[in-house]
């Protein structure tokens, strides 16, 4: 008999010896003492285990008993533990798999010799002197051939069901049950119940006080009869009139006993070493497959929590791989896409996105995969509707257990909020162009009363059949100043049109010192009657944003700095408006008053919607909430400082464009024909326009002029050629936008030579239209020289 010893003192190393020769054994060779784990065979010699508890963290000490444990074969080795602990401790070790546990140094050992030897004898494990072994009850050919069914045997819970009743005609007993162990309610489960030749429902029963108890705390244990005398608190043996049992327990791969399989019968029952070693092997193979079963259900129980949670996010949310593929999407990801799952899942954006929107977020996501850093973006995508949609998407990486990158983004629709906010924007445009308006028309007025006077003087003097060389410096005095003045009312017009046009969406570098120019042209009337304006404007980069979006802040700035004033006194009040750069990548921007100033109350809640200190009537609270809103759309901040008063002074700062702003072509002095004689078309139902432009145009082309598209389409189809068109965006029949449309399908090599002409009046979807195409823009009024410009960039 071998003796396996780990982390035992040399004392009861000494003790054992001593028992071997007091039983006539030779010791040398026979004793292995170790200090390791590391040190012991894979598979522990048949005999006596002995395990020293240093007295550790408990953890530490079962997991070490549940290592050495696994190594042994139960049926023929004991297993002991030394320890000081208590015994409501000391218990964890017998569910490891010891036998037993006792104090160190404990009881004197050779009593433990002798019981071990005769255990080994009666399982004729020790020599071939030994007495003969019992009977075994399952002949080895049936042992085999049980073996190998468990191992090719269905999985699942089918599995426990054929292996009961195999189990049941290999031992030829009357009951064989395999059972889950429930710590939580100390009970069994049963998962396959075989009795008296056939299935029984499974039952729930407690372990404590049943020989299914001491399997699971000694990893085996056999009765070969009265076994229901030996448990009378087992009702089920009485019931059953069991007599004899033989019980393994299922292990986890941790060693720890998770269920029961367990051989009854109602008359003796004898049995050999193979027949308890089939049935370890047999609880084994069914260990494993009930550990694997509790890990499905437990993948499946984390799947359908995980889908219940990803389900109950509100917006959209996907997962993809490495390679861009959808591994998890959420339902309103699902509505959205207006997809099913098994539909999303596997594909990539290519499948259901346009392929310049698929490439855009396949960018996106490949840049956040290689920088590991989240990211928020705004972007706009068309569903399988065909309807665009304005979505902020927030995305970031995972790593998953095996090492794979995974990200994960989630998806909140903006379109009505955008809309929203372009309405309010718009909204508060139209108040503060309300309260320019009598200032705004005062400047055009002006100006049309000298264009009036001097064209119905000019008018007078043609009306002679001659005009006397002497007059003819005072009519270009006054061409000259209808010139002027006509261009004064463009001027203000245009900044109107920029100032309140919808073009929302339109960003690129902007020319703050312009957007500043027309933002004083538009308050100038109010300006100089209130107050006294300083400029410090110094040289500045572009900024990016939109044109239209920088006027309003500007224009809300010098309203509100002007309605603070409570006099009506040029000379006190002052309006100081400056720029500069900071840096390389910086524009400053600042709007100063040297009004009443605000108290700390009201400076805490400036930038509020719906908040104004403006009597009824004069504010709607929107200005500044919405000035906020828009500077931080062009990645700048607003800021302010006031003191009661004194004054205050808004800061606009914002980073400068990398773009370069196209510089106008420079105007020529005097137009002279370039290039041969070209063929024009220019369509508008405003006749004066289409004569006023075959005038200017007349010693370059032969311009031909039509009021109606529908006319033009005519004209092409039967073979009139011509080198470029002009075509108006807004007419009655047919819209510029349909000609155009109309144009692709007819004559598609006249479209890049056709160029649209706007008042500045169309649609949203006019609009774009005209953004989705590269077709020149010709916005009206127009100089001579814009008109001859945009015509080249035509006939080009």
């Amino acid at each position: 008999m071998h003796v396996t010893l780990l982390g035992v003192p040399p004392s009861i190393r000494e003790e054992l010896e001593q028992g071997f020769l007091a039983q006539g054994l030779p010791v040398e060779g026979r004793v292995l003492a170790v200090g390791s784990l590391s040190e012991l065979p894979a598979v522990l010699p048949a005999g006596l285990v002995v395990l020293r508890d240093d007295g550790g963290p408990l953890e530490r000490a079962v997991s070490l008993c549940r290592e050495v444990h696994a190594r042994r074969f139960v049926a023929r080795t004991h297993m002991v533990v030394l320890t000081e602990r208590p015994w409501e401790q000391a218990e964890a070790f017998i569910l490891a798999g010891a036998d037993e546990c006792t104090a160190s140094p404990g009881s004197p050992w050779r009593p433990r010799v002798v019981s071990c030897q005769r255990r080994l004898e009666a399982d004729g494990g020790l020599s071939s002197s030994a007495p003969a072994a019992a009977a075994q009850r399952i002949p080895p050919e049936g042992a085999l051939r049980a073996l190998l069914a468990s191992t090719t045997a269905d999985l699942g819970h089918d599995f426990f069901r054929k292996l009961v009743m195999q189990l049941a005609q290999a031992f030829r007993v009357c009951c064989v049950l395999v059972g889950e162990r429930m710590p939580e309610r100390d009970s069994l489960r049963t998962l396959a119940f075989w009795l008296n030749g056939k299935f029984e429902e499974n039952v729930t029963y407690p372990l404590h006080g049943t020989p299914c108890h001491n399997a699971v705390l000694s990893s085996i244990c056999h009765y070969p009869d009265t076994v229901a005398s030996l448990f009378p608190e087992d009702a089920m043996l009485l019931e059953l009139g069991m007599r004899g049992y033989l019980g393994a327990a299922l292990k986890s791969a941790r060693g720890d006993a998770i269920g029961v399989l367990a051989i009854l019968h109602n008359e003796t029952l004898d049995m050999g070493a193979l027949d308890r070693a089939l049935l370890e092997a047999f609880a084994a193979r069914a260990g494993a497959e009930l550990e694997r079963i509790r890990a499905q259900e437990e993948a499946e129980r984390t799947r359908d929590f995980l889908r219940n949670t990803l389900d109950a996010v509100p917006d959209p949310l996907f997962v993809v791989d490495r390679a861009h593929r959808w591994v998890a999407v959420n339902r309103a990801f699902c509505g959205f896409m207006g997809r099913s799952p098994e539909q999303l899942l596997g594909g990539s954006y290519y499948d259901f996105l346009p392929r310049h929107e698929a490439e855009i977020f396949w960018h996106q996501d490949e840049q956040v995969f290689t920088s590991g850093v989240p990211t928020e973006n705004e972007e706009t995508v068309t569903r399988g509707t065909g309807i665009s949609h304005t979505l902020v998407t927030k995305k970031a990486v995972f790593t998953e257990t095996s090492g794979q990158p995974l990200l994960v983004a989630t998806i909140r629709d903006v379109t009505d909020r955008k809309r929203l906010e372009t309405q309010l924007r718009l909204a508060d445009r139209m108040v503060s162009v309300g309260t320019l308006a009598a200032g705004v028309a005062h400047e055009i007025n002006n100006p049309l009363a000298y264009v009036c006077s001097n064209l119905a003087y000019l008018s007078e003097q043609l009306t002679q059949d001659t005009v006397p060389p002497e007059a003819l410096p005072e009519l270009r005095e006054v061409l000259s100043e209808t010139q002027e003045g006509a261009h004064r009312v463009s001027a203000i017009v245009q900044d109107l049109k920029t100032f309140a046009r919808a073009d929302e969406d339109r960003f690129g570098p902007v020319d703050v010192h312009q957007v500043i120019e027309g933002a004083l042209r538009l308050v100038r009337n109010d300006l100089n009657r209130r107050a006294r304006l300083e400029r410090a404007l110094q040289p500045i980069p572009a900024v990016r944003g939109n044109e239209g979006r920088l006027g309003q802040v500007v224009v809300n700035l010098l309203v509100n700095a002007l309605q603070a004033f409570r006099t009506y006194d040029p000379q006190a009040n002052v309006i100081r408006i400056a720029t500069r750069a900071e840096g390389e990548d910086k524009v400053v921007v600042e709007v100063e008053d040297n009004g009443p100033g605000m108290t700390r109350e009201v400076l805490a809640r400036i930038f509020d919607p719906f908040f104004t200190t403006k009597p009824v009537g004069e504010g709607t609270g929107l200005g500044l909430a919405i000035c906020h809103s828009i500077v931080q759309s062009m990645e700048g901040q607003i800021d302010v400082q006031s003191t009661v008063g004194r004054g205050t002074l808004f800061r606009l700062v914002f980073p400068a464009s990398q773009e370069l702003k196209r510089a106008p072509a420079p105007a020529r002095q005097q137009h002279e024909p370039t290039g041969p004689r070209r063929r024009l078309l220019l369509i508008d139902d405003e006749l004066s326009v289409g004569t006023s432009v075959r005038r200017l145009l007349q010693d370059e082309h032969e311009v031909h002029v039509l009021q109606d598209a529908r006319e033009a389409l005519h004209l092409l189809q039967r073979g009139e050629r011509y080198d470029a068109i002009l075509c108006d965006m807004v007419m009655p029949g047919m819209s510029g936008v349909d000609f155009l449309r109309a144009l692709e399908q007819q004559a598609p090599n006249l479209v890049r030579h056709t160029g649209l002409m706007s008042g500045g009046a169309f649609s949203s979807q006019a609009k774009e239209f005209i953004a989705s195409r590269d077709n020149e823009l010709l916005e009206k009024p127009f100089e001579p020289e814009r008109l001859r410009t945009f015509v080249e960039r035509l006939l080009a």
